[in-house]
């Protein structure tokens, strides 16, 4: 049985201009244990996917229509009471910036025995025990002295360790890391994606990873959904959609991608830019851009069509596909 299973989501923002589609038809499983990655352009509602799942939407923007169950209860028509219980205890969350995430009036301990003692039955003491354990575990040396040290006496890595341990403390089933790696460096990358996998494999927890970094995808995760404009483009396992793309735009970001093998004075790109989500094209929202774009794709939306190990938005893979590729 799936972990988390968001079925049919759509996103809105209303405004005084109308109402702006910004997630439209997302449906994704994950299970226990699993780490799904979620790539894509800035703007392709990556980011607006976890904030809707940990019930965390800026207003105006609302869940329109769709569902969202974790364990199989559902979640997304919570109150922010409900939800503020749920997050935290079932759902951890880790940003892109860890400063935003820790409060610099407190030391990493008083936020992490808070965290503890606001979801597990246990004293202030056992909190205090399971916090300097949670430091020690996502790598951080001598944590009996480190946990009374305020964030700004951390380095940018170590505080993204903190933030791991944070988002670990109440032993959540999901953990959603948006952008986890992207303001450290390479080399503190590698050990903060390294360190997500242990930890999660450890604690048993599944994680959707959010990230535009392939590289960071093909290190960490079991399945990848590419996403253009609100939607998912293609989905499957991660070997399948970097090795053997099956929707036009995932070949294109694979083919941006620097390969060390080869001599090439320039880079591969994808002509065009998303669109705005005024903008949204008729059909595939993919057409401007598509190298193998042919008449039906200007007219009709695909669904997530069987493409080999993937599933794929995009007509060359319907059964009854009579386009002719430009």
């Amino acid at each position: 049985m799936s972990l988390l299973q968001v079925r049919n989501l759509v996103v809105e923002f209303p405004g005084r201009r109308g109402t702006l589609r910004a997630l439209d038809d997302i449906s994704i499983d994950i299970a226990p244990g699993e780490i799904l990655g979620v790539v894509g352009e800035s703007g392709a509602g990556k980011s607006l996917t976890g904030a809707a799942i940990i019930g965390l939407l800026e207003p105006p923007g609302r869940v329109a229509s769709g569902q969202i169950l974790l364990e199989g209860q559902r979640i997304d028509n919570l109150d922010h009471a409900a939800m503020r219980h749920i997050r935290g205890r079932k759902i951890g969350a880790i940003f892109q910036d860890p400063l935003t995430s820790l409060n610099p009036l407190y030391t990493v301990g008083q936020q992490l025995v808070e965290t503890i003692l606001a979801h597990l039955p246990v004293s202030a003491a056992e909190a205090r025990a399971r916090a300097i354990n949670l430091l020690q575990d996502t790598g951080i040396s001598a944590p009996e002295q480190r946990i009374d040290h305020y964030p700004h006496q951390f380095s940018g890595g170590m505080r993204q360790r903190v933030v791991i341990a944070l988002a670990l403390a109440a032993e959540p089933k999901l953990i959603v890391a948006d952008e986890p790696t992207t303001a450290l460096d390479v080399s503190v990358q590698a050990q903060i994606i390294s360190l997500l996998k242990n930890v999660c494999a450890q604690h048993g927890a599944a994680v959707m990873l959010i990230t535009h970094d392939m590289g960071v995808i093909a290190e960490t995760c079991d399945r990848v959904a590419v996403m253009y404009a609100g939607r998912i483009a293609e989905i499957g396992p991660v070997h399948e959609v970097i090795n053997m793309p099956a929707h036009p735009y995932t070949a294109g970001l694979m083919a941006a991608i620097p390969d060390m093998t080869q001599d090439r004075e320039r880079l591969n790109q994808i002509d065009g830019a998303m669109p705005r989500l005024n903008a949204i094209p008729q059909g595939c929202a993919y057409n401007p851009r598509c190298p193998q774009v042919f008449e039906r794709c200007g007219r009709e939306r695909p669904d997530l069509l069987l493409a080999g190990a993937t599933r794929a938005a995009c007509w060359l893979h319907a059964k009854d596909q009579q386009g002719v590729t430009a």
